[in-house]
């Protein structure tokens, strides 16, 4: 096997975490180098799940910095970055605090070695991530059916590969179904799209997709297709969010404590009602993608953390639309609550049974920081 960079970020959330303990279990011969840049405002459940994480791993977890100690006043990353910025807040449009914590940090680590970084984007989830412009670093989804990125598959299945793809599945396919060579020979088009093709080959044979796109790398500059070998075109597993709660429990490491479900009371036409909030990501205690409910958790929570969080808003500067000193109202805080168990009723009426905790995780994902993506 020739000598490629296998890494794997750890954001401090379950699915990064979870897929360091399957990667290193499954495929110890990959020496994969398990790292995490930290942006100085985590919360402290993030860096309790990455201690008892480096345990398990029976390896050290690599810190990538983002800013040099010694050459600036100012030691916390994002404290640094907000001073360069002129006090202008990251947020949804101006995401300066994923470019400079996590992704730059990891790509000016990894330099020009050749590089498959493995990403925790589970099966249930409906999402690509970061996908590094460098030439020299590839994405790998193993909890994925298709484990490949939207740039090798797009490649791949290009119509001008469609003979190289018939042929190797005329010679390698045991079955020698004529019905799939038949959709192999179909052009992409309007009536049949790129990812309709690359679903009906994966749902025929999982492992012989792979094979075909292992093969189809060693005619490129893509990191995999330097080498002799890959376990994971043999792999098959679909990993979803309970496979993710089981492996962080049976390894041990256990579920971070900012997803679990806490009880809280609000009235709602004169009856106290109850409900349940947590946190639905890792990353910064401010973060912008926070829904208020996660406010309200922060607040009542960690209160010490919110107030610091209301310390960097300034006029026209806000993590949320409204400033957090207005949304910590007892007032606002109990329409926030009422407002969010009544959303939940709703939900459970569309789906005629119960919203779990679960089920907020997967509503909340979609949208955040990169730093489990890259």
């Amino acid at each position: 096997m020739s000598k490629i960079n296998h890494v794997l970020g750890i954001s401090g959330g379950k699915d990064s975490a979870a897929l360091a303990i399957y990667m290193n279990e499954n495929y110890p011969e990959l020496d994969i180098n398990f790292y995490t840049c930290d942006t100085g405002k985590e919360l402290k459940e993030t860096y309790d799940l990455i201690d008892r994480l480096n345990s398990v791993l029976g390896r050290p977890i690599t810190l990538y910095k983002s800013i040099n100690t010694d050459a600036t006043p100012i030691n916390n990353p994002f404290d640094h970055f907000l001073a360069a910025s002129g006090g202008f807040l990251p947020s949804p449009m101006a995401r300066w605090c994923t470019k400079k914590m996590k992704l730059e940090p990891f790509e000016q680590h990894i330099g020009d070695t050749p590089t498959i970084s493995y990403v925790g984007i589970r099966g249930d989830e409906n999402r690509e991530g970061y996908i590094s412009t460098r030439e020299n670093i590839q994405t790998i989804f193993p909890f994925r059916k298709n484990i490949w990125s939207e740039d090798v598959t797009g490649k791949f299945i290009a119509n001008e590969n469609i003979s190289a793809i018939e042929e190797f599945f005329r010679w390698n396919d045991t079955n020698k179904s004529s019905d799939i060579l038949d959709k192999i020979k179909t052009p992409i088009s309007f009536s049949y799209t790129k990812s309709q093709k690359i679903e009906t080959l994966l749902n025929y044979n999982v492992k012989l997709f792979n094979k075909a796109i292992f093969e189809f790398l060693k005619n490129t500059d893509y990191p995999i297709g330097k080498l002799d070998s890959f376990p994971l075109i043999e792999n098959e597993d679909i990993i979803k969010l309970q496979d993710v709660f089981d492996i962080l429990e049976t390894s041990g490491v256990g579920i971070p404590a900012y997803y679990l479900p806490l009880e809280f009371e609000v009235e709602i036409d004169g009856k106290i009602e109850k409900g349940t909030y947590s946190r639905s990501r890792s990353g910064c205690y401010f973060c912008f993608y926070q829904q208020n409910i996660e406010w309200v958790w922060l607040l009542e929570q960690h209160p010490n953390l919110y107030e610091e969080a209301i310390k960097y808003e300034k006029e026209g500067y806000t993590w949320t639309l409204e400033p957090l000193t207005e949304l910590k109202k007892p007032e606002r805080v109990k329409q926030i609550k009422k407002e969010y168990i009544l959303r939940m009723r709703r939900e459970e009426a569309k789906k005629k049974g119960q919203v779990s905790w679960q089920d907020e995780i997967l509503n909340a994902e979609g949208d955040g920081c990169a730093s489990c993506f890259i």
